[in-house]
């Protein structure tokens, strides 16, 4: 048995979606730029190309700006981090026995 998925994600959701792959385009290069930063040993000109060049990088590149959504239906309140969905989706997966090594408890 599988949850009905929604025909197309709710905003929050897209949006939470694009700017995670906009972070993994930009990790490499932005992990390289902040190793030459944090480098005590790099040239003082250098140290500051590259936090020049970080200030320059798109701002939705940075993972900070990363939020916990749920992955099915954009909410953003109530996220479980191992499976990235709201506790009212978890709750309905666990239901439908949709998710491994979870069943509900019977009183």
């Amino acid at each position: 048995t599988t949850m009905p998925l929604p025909a197309r994600l709710p905003r929050h959701a897209q949006r939470d979606q694009a700017r995670r792959g906009v972070v993994a385009a930009w990790q490499a290069h932005r992990g390289a730029l902040l190793s030459v930063a944090h480098d005590l040993g790099a040239p003082p000109g250098a140290r500051r190309a590259a936090r020049a060049a970080l200030g320059a990088l798109p701002r939705d590149s940075a993972p900070t700006r990363l939020g916990r959504r749920c992955a099915l239906t954009g909410r953003g309140r109530g996220v479980w981090r191992r499976w990235r969905l709201s506790r009212l989706v978890v709750r309905d997966l666990a239901a439908a026995g949709c998710l491994p090594g979870v069943s509900r408890a019977t009183w």
